[in-house]
C-alpha cells in the first residue's frame, strides 16, 4: 500500500506522473472520490508519465476517452452507469483485451465487474488543495 498527501493539483499529477512508471499495459485502475477529489488530475498525471497523446479531460458524457502512445491509456467515467446492460454498452470489456492501461473514475459502479488484479486507488478531499491518495492490490502495493 502507498499513501502520499498532496498539498496541490499539481503535486498530485506529478505523484502520478512518478507512479505511472509502475504500471505495465493490461493494468487496471480503480478510482474512488468525491466529485472534485482530483481523479482526472491524477489521470493527467499518469498521461504524462505514460507520454500519451492528447488533452486529458473527464470522459463524463463520452464515458471513454482514448490517449494514444506507446502504452495506451484508456479513461473511463462510469458514473452515469447503473447496470450490467449500461456497462456492456461503453464497450468495457473489449478494452480489458486492448492491452493499454484502463483508468476507471466511478469505479464503485462497476466494483463487481472488476478483475482481481485491479488497482485502486482512493483519492480523499482533506481541504481546499489538500488530498489524501492511498493506492492498494493489484498484486504491486
Amino acid at each position: 500500500m502507498i499513501k502520499y498527501l498532496s498539498n496541490s493539483v499539481e503535486q498530485t499529477e506529478d505523484f502520478a506522473c512518478k507512479f505511472s512508471k509502475e504500471l505495465n499495459a493490461g493494468d487496471i485502475i480503480a478510482f474512488n472520490g468525491d466529485l472534485g477529489a482530483g481523479k482526472t488530475a491524477f489521470v493527467r498525471g499518469l498521461a504524462k508519465g505514460l507520454q500519451v497523446y492528447g488533452e486529458v479531460s473527464s470522459p463524463t458524457y463520452s464515458l471513454v476517452n482514448e490517449y494514444s502512445g506507446e502504452t495506451p491509456l484508456y479513461h473511463f467515467d462510469m458514473y452515469r452507469v447503473c447496470s450490467m446492460d449500461d456497462l456492456y454498452t461503453t464497450g468495457f470489456f473489449d478494452y480489458l483485451d486492448m492491452n493499454g492501461i484502463m483508468a476507471i473514475e466511478w469505479s464503485e459502479n462497476i466494483q463487481s465487474a472488476l478483475p482481481e488484479n485491479t488497482i485502486f486507488i482512493t483519492i480523499e478531499k482533506l481541504s481546499e488543495n489538500e488530498r489524501k491518495i492511498i493506492v492498494d492490490g493489484g498484486g504491486k502495493f
